[in-house]
């Protein structure tokens, strides 16, 4: 390796008309190729290329606003999950190398294994976007150009207050693209109610909490409103 490396140093010394435009094209060619990664990573096909994403929170997210709406618009799996300025998105790279690993290692191969670690992947998402004041949320929506008088009677206020607060959109909008855990759910759904939460605000239509026969189970074997 040191005798090729001199080899090297001693050949672009005696010929650097030829030397320096191969090494300036070496780098042009690593350089779109490094590039060329960053854009095929940054599909959301590349998101959902393994089962893990493709049959749990991806198909829960084709269920939402984000994926189907009047207007068209859709926010897909990196423009929520991946920053849009260079530095930030290579920094973002070199952490998903560690979910390279636990995916080689099989961790959420399993829809049994995916639900059991759910609610520490949830956190670590919701911790993610508190630390960086939802910049990617923020793309798309931001206080400042939000009409809060033309949104619905529970969202303008709330928008209102959380300006005032410094909240940020993940502090309140955690089951925006995908189901909450149903730890969480569990966990929170008392301080809730003693919060008088209205039910509404997590339960679309529902105005009071039901009881009885009124709960009905989902696929997964979660309570909903009886429809």
């Amino acid at each position: 390796m040191v005798g090729w490396w001199k080899s090297l140093l001693s050949f672009t010394a005696s010929h650097p008309l030829v030397a320096v435009p191969a090494l300036f094209l070496a780098g042009m060619l690593f350089w779109g190729a490094f590039n060329a990664t960053l854009e095929i990573t940054n599909r959301e096909a590349f998101c959902i290329s393994c089962h893990e994403m493709r049959d749990n929170v991806y198909r829960e997210y084709r269920d939402t606003v984000h994926f189907r709406n009047r207007t068209g618009v859709r926010a897909t799996c990196p423009d929520c999950h991946v920053p849009r300025d260079w530095q930030h998105m290579v920094v973002r790279k070199i952490g998903a190398t560690n979910e390279l690993y636990h995916w080689l290692r099989g961790a959420i191969d399993s829809r049994e294994k995916f639900l059991a670690k759910r609610l520490d992947l949830a956190r670590t998402v919701w911790a993610d976007m508190a630390a960086t004041d939802s910049r990617e949320c923020r793309n798309c929506h931001a206080f400042a150009f939000m009409d809060t008088d033309a949104q619905q009677p529970g969202a303008g206020p709330q928008h209102v207050r959380g300006q005032i607060e410094g909240k940020t959109c993940i502090d309140c909008h955690v089951g925006i693209a995908h189901r909450l855990p149903e730890a969480f759910i569990e966990a929170e759904h008392d301080r809730f109610e003693r919060e008088q939460v209205p039910c509404s605000d997590c339960h679309s239509g529902m105005a009071r909490a039901p009881s009885g026969d009124d709960w009905a189970e989902d696929e997964d074997g979660r309570e909903t409103e009886a429809r």
